[in-house]
């Protein structure tokens, strides 16, 4: 059995920054009654702008191996840089994590790999920034072909564009599908921290990874989460976390030789993770045209030209081929969606009484 997967969800709970040897070792303390798999915490800290707290690097090493030996955890780290593998090998660290970030770069994953290569270590792989699973795919491959054994995936969602309201990252759950569908023996661990962004959703989101079959969670932890030197807003306390997790429904893994009614639920967990990405997406696009609206206002255009909608419909009919989409169905689909942006496009206009003709 791979080490990421226990039979039960994998739990990796601790702080988004290693602040201080007291934070450290009291969140450990707080987090010992849990029966967590794995203490995390973040060593080195890469920030979107200089003069913002980065870590404190091997010191907290120090203090992440005196947690391991007080209430006999297993940890792991985050790693960016060959020096940090070595670092953090040195420390006694159990696994490691490749960050968001680092994902996306494959020369900086390379370097990694060639890190760690000969060393017997399990090695979790966060997407990376943006939603692109061959990239994901790649970067967990490297590791495999430098000979590590157990490997992992790590779900935390993804920059983009107005992203979803009450997230930080978008969900998209088809991305970590996809990659089921691929590589149906990876274990792949959800991080409802860095998806909710909140504290308030991070219940919700770990509970729809469950039900989407993932194998673990990690969740950030924190003694004094409003305190936080990083990330206040979506640490839970070690009491949070455990009344969390007593709430957790999970359910049996899906196989071929389970009814047919654990087959639908499956099936339908998938449909509606894609049913959401949908609107999201949908609501992207009405106020992408609300800013055509204003746009077309201050130039004195029409909201409705028959050209745009004839190119329009030729390139998303054109699309159907290769998809296998009825192409009837994708013209009422987008009949229905042009109207409503002509009519939100109306409003901006000053002229939402007016119905439009094609």
């Amino acid at each position: 059995m791979s080490f990421f997967k226990t039979g039960k969800p994998f739990i990796i709970a601790g702080p988004c920054s290693a602040e201080t040897r007291e934070q450290v070792l009291q969140t450990a303390e707080g987090l010992a009654p849990l029966g967590i798999d794995m203490y995390r915490a973040g060593v080195w800290k890469p920030r979107t702008r200089p003069g913002s707290f980065e870590g404190n690097g091997e010191q907290a090493l120090q203090w992440m191996l005196e947690a391991k030996q007080l209430y006999n955890f297993k940890y792991t780290v985050e790693v960016a840089e060959p020096a940090h593998v070595e670092l953090a090998l040195k420390y006694g660290a159990d696994a490691l994590w490749v960050g968001a970030r680092t994902t996306v770069n494959p020369f900086h994953v390379q370097h990694l790999a060639d890190a760690v290569k000969g060393i017997d270590i399990p090695v979790l792989v966060k997407n990376p920034v943006n939603p692109d699973v061959e990239l994901w795919v790649g970067a967990i491959e490297r590791f495999e072909a430098a000979g590590i054994t157990n490997v992992a995936a790590i779900h935390r969602g993804f920059s983009g564009y107005n992203t979803p309201v009450g997230y930080r990252n978008q969900p998209n759950w088809p991305i970590p599908i996809e990659l089921r569908r691929r590589r149906p023996e990876l274990p792949i661990i959800c991080d409802p921290s860095h998806i909710s962004g909140k504290r308030v959703r991070i219940a919700e989101v770990a509970q729809k990874a469950m039900d989407m079959h993932f194998d673990g969670l990690m969740i950030e932890t924190h003694i004094n989460p409003d305190e936080a030197w990083t990330d206040a807003r979506q640490q839970i306390t070690p009491a949070q976390l455990g009344d969390l997790l007593s709430k957790l429904v999970v359910r049996d893994e899906f196989t071929n030789d389970m009814g047919v009614q654990v087959q639908l639920e499956y099936l339908r967990q998938q449909m509606d993770a894609v049913d959401v990405e949908i609107l999201d997406l949908l609501a992207k696009r009405m106020e992408l045209s609300e800013k055509v609206g204003e746009i077309k206002k201050t130039a004195n255009m029409t909201a409705y030209q028959p050209a745009r909608w004839r190119e329009m419909i030729e390139s998303v009919t054109s699309r159907c081929d290769i998809t296998g989409l009825d192409k009837e169905l994708v013209i009422a689909l987008y009949e229905k969606i042009h109207n409503e942006s002509i009519r939100r496009q109306l409003q901006i206009l000053g002229n939402a009484g007016i119905e439009i003709k094609k």
